[in-house]
Parts: C-alpha cells; sequence; structure tokens
C-alpha cells in the first residue's frame, strides 16, 4: 500500500522539527491547544520551509485560528475538538477571506473525528461541503495523543466522499499491518506519541527506520 501523505504531529522544539523534515514527511503537526503537552505558545526558532506546515486546534476562536495561519504559515487547519458543521462552514468562510485578503495560499481544513464504533462514521456526511480531508482518531478522554487504537476494520464502512487521514496510536511495529490496510479514501497515515522519547520530542531514527520501511 502506498502512503501519499505522512504527517507527523505534535512537535515544537526547532532542531527536533528540522530533523523530521529532513525525513521526507509530508506534513508536520503544530498543536495550538493549551491543555496539551505538546502544546506550542510560541513560535519556535525554527519552522518547516520544505514541509507543510498542520495546526491542530480544539474548539478555537477564529481570530486565534487566523491569526496563527499567517503567524505560522499554515497550509492546512486541523479541527480537533466538537466544532459543529455550522462552525466549520462559518470559519471556512472566513479562513477563504483571511487568506485573500492576506496574499496567502488557501489552507485546507481536516476535521478531525474519533471513532470507536462503525455509527461513528455517520458524522462525515454532514461534514463533506466544508472540509477537505477528515482524520480518523481513536475515541479518547482528551483530544488526540492518547496513544491507542481503534479498531482499523470499522473503516469498512466510510464511503464518504473525502479522503482520509488513519490517526490514532502507530507505532514503529505497524508497518506490516499498514502494507496490508487499503481503502479508495485513505489519503495517509499521521504519527505522533508512539515516536517520542518525551512529549513534543520525536524519535528521529525511530520515524527513519519506519518511513524507509513503509515506503521501500
Amino acid at each position: 500500500m502506498h502512503y501519499e501523505l505522512i504527517k507527523v504531529c505534535g512537535m515544537r522544539d526547532p532542531e527536533n522539527i528540522r530533523a523530521v523534515e529532513a525525513l521526507g514527511v509530508d506534513c508536520i503537526g503544530l498543536i495550538f491547544w493549551p491543555r496539551s503537552p505538546r502544546y506550542v505558545a510560541t513560535p519556535p526558532a525554527y519552522l518547516p520551509t520544505k514541509t507543510r506546515s498542520v495546526g491542530v486546534f480544539v474548539d478555537a476562536d477564529f481570530d486565534f485560528i487566523l491569526n496563527h495561519v499567517s503567524d505560522y504559515g499554515l497550509t492546512a487547519i486541523q479541527l480537533h475538538g466538537h466544532e459543529s458543521p455550522a462552525d466549520v462552514a462559518a470559519l471556512r468562510s472566513a479562513l477563504t477571506l483571511h487568506c485573500r485578503q492576506s496574499g496567502l495560499p488557501q489552507s485546507r481544513i481536516i476535521k478531525a473525528l474519533s471513532v470507536a464504533t462503525a455509527s461513528d462514521l455517520h458524522a462525515t456526511s454532514d461534514f463533506v461541503p466544508f472540509v477537505d480531508a477528515f482524520l480518523f482518531d481513536t475515541r479518547s478522554p482528551l483530544p488526540g495523543g492518547s496513544g491507542q487504537q481503534f479498531d482499523w476494520s470499522l473503516l469498512c464502512d466510510y464511503s464518504g466522499s473525502r479522503p482520509f487521514i488513519l490517526s490514532g496510536g502507530i507505532d514503529p511495529c505497524d508497518v506490516e499491518r499498514l502494507s496490508t490496510f487499503s481503502h479508495p479514501q485513505l489519503l495517509g497515515i499521521d504519527l505522533n506519541s508512539r515516536f517520542e522519547t518525551a512529549p513534543g520530542l520525536k524519535d528521529v531514527e525511530a520515524l527513519h527506520r519506519f518511513i524507509a520501511q513503509l515506503r521501500r
């Protein structure tokens, strides 16, 4: 199975960002939720220049999101909270106007959804007009970073028109599982806590080995 996109999320250390970017990943995720142990409070001394930056937000104010799009050069925003379809529709309009007025490329919107049962996938239909992709993560008490996996076979019930990113506890031992997992709308994978030596600090060698094995 070829993965079009590999996203490494939850980064904030400048040299760690530089080293992970050098691995040829497609996206680096920066978390802008103050309750996360991977929270990015101020711009790191180094931000990705060759890789797309994705900002992760949880029920954030529009102004907060738009300011971060400008300050961090975000090419996509990932909504990881309880945002409703109406919220996302309004944000998309505000984001389009902001990018046009600021002379920035149009940022894409990814809506994260927690999955525990097949019925959780039904919520995707209401978001389709307003998002570019979904991210399916494991349901947990806090948004993301739980290190736990959900049952990927549940995604057989997803027949939506938007692609999705697979997330939730993917670890260095999952290469074989990923190589045999397929879905027509699978866009890529999201790697986070299972590749860390500490919250927000990624194990570059583990990532290097994993990516090399996955892409061979």
